[in-house]
């Protein structure tokens, strides 16, 4: 008898080229355990209903948590001559407890079979990138927590614009990284649907209780359409795209810190686990950790693009098309859960260079708009004050001055508003606490918000 699960229909066997390009083992062996587990709910449904013998059912359960504790252990070794990783859990539990296992197939196709192993799979991993999140959010509070009273550039543009707190950058950070859980706890809601029973499209005759595996498997619901169920891989391209947006925003804090680490500016080192050296420049040390995470985050975009792409023109409802979805899913629910553990570790061996920043904080025109606002506190309009300002610094760079060192006559030539007690908001310290609304880099605000979030990540 042949050993693939649809052989009896065929007289002969696939070519070698078809093998070799049918073949999916390799990469959806990583279902195995899910494999098994929804093959376990689904063997005790059917004892319980009455269409297979308890006994049968009995055994069933007991060959697959044997191939369960398998997994776990490590020992576990697919045969890679399998067709797929479904077939080889077939045949190994028929070699385990013989005829019984001929049952489990009972009102299920490999259709439902496979796409609810992929929600288990995703399940687990959704959970896992969740809480290495909240790792990543944890060591940047840290880091801000330890470094709350630094002072840096910050930009526009990459030109020097403002003052801020280095702990207001980072809980940027810690921001962006919190959209993203929401993301994918969003995504979490909607893979959690139990499509097992709905078989090739149409669902059994067979009087099988579905909700009965949706709760042995912990979903929150069951899929209401069994056509839907089958065909449906919107829970995976949503979080693929959730993985993209996670990577966009990884890449962007390592060109943050890329740029630190530079010569030119400065500002951090980062200590030598993450670091590599230069064959043939003896002095060097190289940031590829953080280059190679920013450059490996551009993986997830293509990716998404090839899912939205091999389904676009899919008509309902299995396609052997959707075999190809897992590579796309697996590269990237586990490479951003590598890149997030990295990170995180990262950060904690991040050093600020605390004299070099200070002295790229001292320059007057950081605090061009603390003057402009000035102006508005005592009745200019934003728009006057705004020209007024902008002459005073085009002068002040023309003559090689400083507004510092203006007397107030002069300053007066500008506005008869302004007074030398403009000159006090020359400097960082007064810049950043001299700011009031909610969400700025005001030191008090910003040392809310970091109780708050170690509060809140605790």
């Amino acid at each position: 008898m042949s050993t693939k699960l649809w052989g009896s229909r065929f007289t002969g066997t696939l070519s070698k080229l078809s093998e070799k390009f049918t073949y999916s083992i390799s990469y959806d062996s990583k279902l195995a355990l899910y494999d098994c587990i929804a093959g376990i709910a689904h063997a005790e449904m059917l004892g319980e209903r009455g269409i297979i013998h308890k006994k049968d059912a009995s055994a069933i359960v007991k060959g697959l948590n044997k191939l369960v504790d398998e997994i776990e252990a490590g020992t576990f070794k697919y045969d890679p001559s399998s067709e797929d990783i479904h077939t080889d859990i077939q045949i190994k539990l028929k070699k385990s407890i013989g005829k019984p296992a001929d049952c489990l197939h009972t009102a299920r196709s490999r259709n439902d079979q496979v796409v609810t192993d992929v929600r288990l799979y995703c399940l687990n991993h959704l959970e896992n990138i969740q809480a290495l999140l909240d790792v990543l959010q944890i060591s940047i509070v840290k880091f801000a927590d330890k470094n709350d009273d630094i002072i840096i550039p910050a930009y526009t543009h990459l030109q020097s614009a403002q003052v801020v707190l280095l702990a207001h950058q980072m809980l940027a950070y810690v921001e962006m990284l919190e959209r993203d859980k929401g993301r994918f706890e969003d995504a979490a809601r909607r893979t959690s649907v139990n499509t097992l029973g709905a078989c090739a499209l149409a669902g059994t005759t067979l009087l099988t209780d579905r909700e009965i595996v949706t709760k042995k498997l912990g979903f929150a619901k069951t899929a209401a359409n069994s056509m839907d169920a089958v065909s449906d891989r919107d829970f995976l391209i949503e979080i693929v795209a959730a993985i993209a947006i996670t990577g966009m925003h990884l890449s962007r804090i390592c060109e943050d810190l890329i740029i630190w680490v530079t010569s030119e500016f400065n500002f951090i080192a980062i200590d030598d686990a993450f670091c590599t050296g230069s064959s043939i420049m003896p002095h060097k040390k190289n940031p590829d950790v953080l280059e190679l995470v920013r450059g490996t985050s551009s993986r997830f975009p293509g990716r998404l693009m090839e899912l939205l792409v091999l389904m676009k023109g899919l008509p309902l409802t299995y396609n052997r098309d959707m075999q190809m979805d897992k590579p796309a899913l697996f590269d990237c629910v586990e490479t951003i859960e590598d890149m997030l553990a990295m990170m995180a570790e990262l950060f904690g061996g991040i050093t600020v260079k605390k004299d070099v920043v200070a002295a790229r904080v001292q320059s007057e025109y950081f605090f061009t708009v603390d003057i402009l606002d000035y102006l508005v506190r005592k009745g200019m309009t934003y728009r006057d004050a705004h020209d007024t300002v902008g002459v005073m610094v085009k002068e002040c760079i023309d003559r090689g001055k400083k507004i510092a060192d203006l007397p107030v006559e002069q300053l007066k030539r500008y506005s008869s508003l302004l007074e030398v007690d403009v000159k006090y908001l020359l400097t960082p310290e007064v810049s950043i606490k001299s700011k009031k609304s909610f969400g700025s880099t005001n030191p008090v605000l910003v040392r809310a918000q970091i109780n708050a979030w170690k509060k809140r990540l605790k």
